[in-house]
């Protein structure tokens, strides 16, 4: 299964990069050993696919690029008709030919590359998106976790039209609560409350998203209800049921990069109510933004060790035999696409065994 996917200065800082490549190679961040030369870049391809094609592990693609922290949440700067050309003298990935003008001996894309863009480029432009779109598109703007806060003080559906039991794209709705300005929203129904698999502690609630609502009359003349149109409806709504405000479609091409710091992690749920997911199903994970989370963010999957005794020891005091536990086996990885406070959410990406509730997370070694 293929792994998802001044002139003095410059010379200087050329020295450097090559050094750190070489050890990259000689370390974790290895590309294959039957990585081409280049790869045209064509309509479909993904960072992750490209990634596979020249790497062993994806989450090595913005250091083989030399890629900062502001260039992998925005790479986008390449597209289908591009070819990705690998340097071997260093250890890196361009869009310039090896020494070429456009090569700068750093992997750096060079005179081809783009200027990092504001986030106003979305799943309709021709960049490459970090994996496949069509799989986390429909999750990308929904609010699968709430907040126990966002819950409490979340405006809701008081009364519908005609006291419409089940209301429908066009119907009137009336709501109470703070809105904050807002004049689009999303409807959702509270979930099951989402606890932590290690320590039971309450990380939100997975909200079922129902449509989206606007504003058609402010409340006024001293009453706190506002009047609401229905503008799409996924699944009937009605009275009782939170409202929250519609957030702008987040970017999600960033590249695959490891966590700014080490992370221990457990998946928490799957997405869907099934009990084990396999490649390109979603989970939850224990762990969000406070935890050093964010887009793109790559963790690896583990089977937590079995628990064994060890018969070939030397019993103890009292005729038994030692326990053992045994390591967690690696058995995939997980692409970070949506983060919340305490929670995210993750495509799983290459497996090679079932996913399941409980299984750890760890950061990439």
């Amino acid at each position: 299964m293929k792994n998802f996917s001044t002139v003095g200065t410059r010379f200087v800082i050329a020295a450097l990069f090559a050094g750190w490549a070489a050890g990259a190679q000689a370390g974790s961040c290895a590309f294959l050993p039957n990585a081409p030369d280049q790869h045209l870049v064509v309509r479909g391809d993904t960072l992750w696919g490209i990634s596979g094609t020249f790497l062993e592990h994806p989450w090595c693609w913005g250091e083989v690029w030399g890629m900062n922290r502001a260039e992998i949440r925005n790479p986008h700067w390449i597209y289908p008709g591009q070819i990705v050309y690998f340097n071997r003298r260093t250890g890196r990935l361009s869009l310039s030919p090896p020494g070429s003008e456009g090569d700068d001996g750093l992997g750096a894309p060079g005179s081809l590359r783009l200027a990092p863009q504001l986030r106003n480029e979305n799943l309709g432009g021709n960049a490459l998106p970090s994996v496949p779109a069509s799989v986390i598109e429909p999750l990308l703007s929904q609010p699968l976790i709430v907040e126990e806060n966002e819950l409490a003080s979340a405006p809701r559906i008081v009364a519908t039209q005609e006291d419409h039991v089940f209301l429908g794209r066009g119907d009137k709705a009336y709501a109470r609560g703070d809105l904050k300005g807002a004049n689009s929203f999303q409807v959702f129904r509270p979930g099951e409350p989402l606890r932590d698999p290690v320590t039971g502690k309450l990380l939100g609630y997975e909200a079922t998203y129902l449509g989206t609502a606007t504003v058609l009359a402010a409340a006024k003349g001293g009453s706190d209800v506002t009047t609401l149109s229905i503008a799409t409806a996924k699944e009937e709504m009605g009275t009782g049921d939170r409202l929250l405000p519609a957030p702008p479609t987040p970017l999600i091409n960033y590249a695959p990069h490891p966590p700014e710091r080490p992370v221990d992690a457990r998946v928490a749920s799957i997405y869907g109510g099934v009990t084990v997911a396999g490649q390109n199903q979603i989970v939850s994970v224990n762990r969000g933004a406070l935890d050093g989370l964010d887009i793109g963010t790559v963790l690896q999957l583990y089977h937590t060790g079995k628990t064994v005794t060890d018969t070939t020891a030397k019993a103890g005091w009292f005729g038994g035999h030692p326990q053992v536990k045994l390591p967690d086996e690696q058995y995939g990885s997980l692409f970070v696409f949506r983060v919340f406070q305490h929670v995210s959410y993750g495509l799983i990406m290459n497996v090679s065994e079932p996913v399941e509730v409980g299984d750890v997370l760890k950061s990439p070694e």
